[in-house]
């Protein structure tokens, strides 16, 4: 955005910029050494070999074998990889979700219901946790799938994957986990999180757009869904993107070396912002669980007023963030994220969902106060709707 005004980006959970590092190392991969992985002339070669040795630092971050991580051109296709690619191979049987996952497994999950499946969805507590006993009674003897996510897009609530792991080990049943939105602050040991699959996405880390990551455990069978050359263990055909693998693995690196000292910064923002606005802004509240929550994340409803307006307001003002709710073109719906914690229509639609990172500042979440709170003013004094506080939920 180019503007003399000030500008500051709080939509991180939609997609963080590329890390002038993570840039760094991918510009010899678009020019010089721009062979293709898989030809046998030294070109070829140097790119096979730099290929390699991401798959090597992204498998060490991971603790797994290099073997087991599978580039692909993103989330959502990482996400289709692991719960069709299973699906396909067992050729039916029912599979278990949450209401709160990301749309890539949503609508996954709906294509194999009208493909012969079974899906159960799971409901989540008012904070947005699923219940691991929850899962362990939605188990039949058909279920050959448990997909659930490691931390929400929209709210940032932080799942107990470990524990659903441990369920899905007992009862011999695979267990994936959309971890785009954990990639660059939680740990993501696989041992420990006990998944069979795992999505990951490099424009949620400082890396960059078009590539991502599913890990696949030993032994677990995938039924490909792009044919061709066989290339990434014949699970992903097509000539590999280097330029993006090689920046996805070093924006890995950048956080994983730095998630602690960055993770403790961003708390303190993230929980000093969250303390400022619900004390400042009278009939505002957080969304998703309080401390087990993304470090970045900071959800907030702002009662009698339009979550659209306040975004576009603040927009006017260079602050750039998100909405809880959907716009289409025939009505104005809710987030189904904020539907399944409980929230009555009318009070989520005053829903924001600012994501902070790296280059945000204490100076930065003040200023946003200092222009929010007017704006809200001016939204509610306009608006028809009066909700009360005590009857926010279903």
């Amino acid at each position: 955005m180019k503007s003399n005004k000030k500008t500051i980006y709080l939509d991180n959970a939609a997609t963080t910029y590329t890390d002038e590092r993570v840039v760094n190392a991918m510009l010899p991969y678009f020019g010089t050494m721009y062979g293709n992985p898989h030809s046998l002339h030294s070109y070829g070669l140097d790119a096979q070999k730099v290929v390699d040795i991401s798959r090597e630092s992204v498998a060490h971050i991971l603790s797994c074998t290099p073997q087991e991580i599978i580039f692909t051109s993103g989330g959502t296709e990482s996400v289709n990889l692991a719960i069709k690619g299973v699906a396909f191979s067992k050729g039916s049987g029912h599979i278990i979700t949450s209401k709160i996952e990301h749309p890539a497994v949503l609508r996954t999950c709906e294509f194999l219901e009208k493909n012969g499946f079974t899906v159960t969805y799971l409901n989540v507590d008012k904070d947005g946790i699923v219940n691991p006993q929850d899962v362990q009674k939605a188990i039949t003897k058909n279920t050959i799938l448990i997909s659930i996510m490691y931390a929400n897009n929209e709210i940032g609530t932080i799942e107990p994957i470990q524990d659903i792991g441990n369920i899905a080990r007992k009862h011999n049943i695979l267990f994936h986990t959309d971890a785009c939105q954990a990639t660059g602050s939680l740990s993501l040991d696989v041992s420990h999180l006990n998944v069979d699959l795992m999505t990951l996405n490099g424009s949620k880390v400082y890396g960059p757009k078009g590539v991502g990551i599913l890990y696949t455990r030993n032994g677990v069978t995938l039924q490909p869904l792009i044919h061709g050359g066989g290339q990434e263990f014949t699970m992903r055909s097509g000539t590999e993107n280097v330029p993006a693998i090689v920046g996805f693995a070093k924006a890995m690196e950048y956080a994983h070396r730095e998630k602690k000292k960055e993770n403790k910064r961003l708390i303190q923002l993230r929980d000093t912002f969250i303390t400022n606005v619900i004390k400042t802004i009278p009939k505002s509240f957080l969304n998703g669980h309080p401390t087990e929550r993304l470090p970045n994340n900071v959800n907030i409803s702002f009662l009698d007023v339009e979550g659209e307006s306040v975004l576009l307001y603040l927009n006017e003002k260079g602050i750039a963030v998100s909405t809880g709710s959907a716009c289409s073109s025939k009505e104005l719906e809710i987030s189904h994220v904020l539907d399944a914690i409980g929230l009555k229509h009318d009070a989520a639609h005053g829903s924001i969902r600012f994501t902070i990172g790296r280059k945000t500042t204490t100076q930065d979440l003040k200023y946003v106060l200092t222009v929010l709170t007017p704006i809200i003013e001016t939204l509610r004094r306009i608006s028809p709707v009066k909700v009360k506080k005590s009857e926010i939920r279903k």
